[in-house]
């Protein structure tokens, strides 16, 4: 069971196995045994990296990686909360952007830590977006055969959604994701105060996986979408941390039932499977990752009617919250390009035994998984999103 164990009223309005203290700071706990860890959303939480880590108790030598935009905004802060509360930190910075998660990138992190002299008991930061914690997540899950590493994402997309269950990776040119681990973090810091500098084209992409969240598994938390999302998008506090907590709450929920997706885990990666493989078929980084499952979504939605008796009407309340996010519904897919986007679908790690498997949805706050799609049916999805 997952519980909040610390909210505000406001995220009471939700439902689900929470309890109310004084504090406005929601934490969730991620209950894997020995292997535990909390998530905290808040404001200012930064400086309070050095401290929380000591608590943690995993080493003295440590290194923070992050990338040349986030580094500039906040590298300083972790480094400085980091000494103060006794650490030897050393700061990794990597390129910005999709294209630095790869292995090249990955040896040269471990090429640094082991001139820092990172040892067994050291542990990572990962300060930045999905990139960021994706990347520093493997090289934490490898280096020494796994080192500790705690995730300050300061992306909207990485504090719902890549920072928590431990799914670590990088990108082979053949796909998305391709050679990674499960490596849970030790601790998660959902920073509210990052979003600040966050650009609103990133800001949107984050919703989008926001959005997942409540097709496959909370009609409420959909329906709130369309009532707040214009004060999502001014970045209101209160509707900021209660969105994000509940995005952690269930996905906490869902990985402490599935840590390794042998099963219901994979009703995350709705709207993934074509997603990813726009992202690798139009070459990493014209699509943010929302922008492209945005598409991706639309079109699961569009399958999911004709397979899976998801309502028409709700096909149309999916694609409409898409479009007042800002977010592409559509594609253009000439016959080439529709042929690379099969060939990365095809690399997916969703296949089994050649066949694309689909998350799709009966209902609104209800998905099902592993779902085999001919690629006739995947075709006339496609056209649905024909740009």
């Amino acid at each position: 069971m997952v519980t909040v164990i610390e909210c505000s009223a406001d995220r009471l309005a939700f439902g689900t196995q929470i309890g109310s203290l004084s504090t406005s700071m929601p934490t969730v706990q991620v209950p894997l045994g020995n292997r535990s860890y909390e998530i905290q959303v808040g404001t200012r939480l930064i400086a309070t990296l050095g401290e929380r880590c000591r608590r943690l108790k995993i080493g003295t030598r440590c290194a923070v990686i992050t990338d040349s935009n986030v580094g500039k905004h906040y590298g300083e802060a972790a480094i400085k909360s980091l000494k103060v509360a006794g650490f030897t930190p050393t700061l990794i910075t990597v390129d910005a952007g999709e294209s630095s998660k790869n292995l090249s990138t990955v040896q040269k992190c471990y090429d640094q830590l082991a001139a820092h002299r990172i040892e067994r008991k050291s542990f990572l930061v990962a300060l930045g977006g999905g990139v960021v914690g994706d990347l520093a997540g493997f090289v934490a899950a490898t280096y020494l055969r796994g080192i500790a590493f705690v995730q300050v994402p300061t992306t909207l997309l990485s504090q719902v959604d890549s920072s928590v269950g431990g799914k670590v990776g990088v990108n082979l040119k053949a796909g998305k994701n391709l050679v990674g681990a499960f490596h849970q973090p030790r601790l998660v810091l959902c920073d509210l105060d990052t979003l600040t500098t966050l650009p609103d084209r990133e800001l949107r992409s984050g919703i989008a996986e926001i959005v997942k969240y409540g097709v496959i598994y909370d009609a409420t938390l959909f329906q709130r979408l369309e009532k707040q999302l214009d004060g999502l998008l001014e970045k209101q506090p209160p509707i900021l941390s209660a969105i994000i907590a509940r995005c952690c709450a269930i996905k906490a929920e869902i990985v402490s039932q599935d840590e390794t997706e042998t099963g219901m885990r994979a009703a995350l990666n709705f709207g993934h499977t074509i997603g990813h493989a726009i992202e690798n078929s139009s070459g990493y980084g014209k699509f943010l990752h929302g922008e492209a499952i945005s598409i991706g979504q639309v079109a699961a939605a569009h399958l999911s009617a004709r397979r899976t008796g998801l309502p028409t009407a709700d096909v149309q309340r999916i694609q409409a919250l898409f479009e007042r996010l800002g977010l592409p519904t559509s594609i253009k897919l000439p016959g080439d390009k529709r042929d690379k986007l099969f060939s990365a679908m095809r690399l997916d790690k969703k296949v089994s035994a050649g066949e694309i498997h689909f998350v799709l949805a009966e209902g609104i706050g209800k998905a099902v998984w592993g779902q085999r799609v001919p690629d006739a049916e995947v075709n006339w999805a496609l056209d649905q999103v024909k740009g």
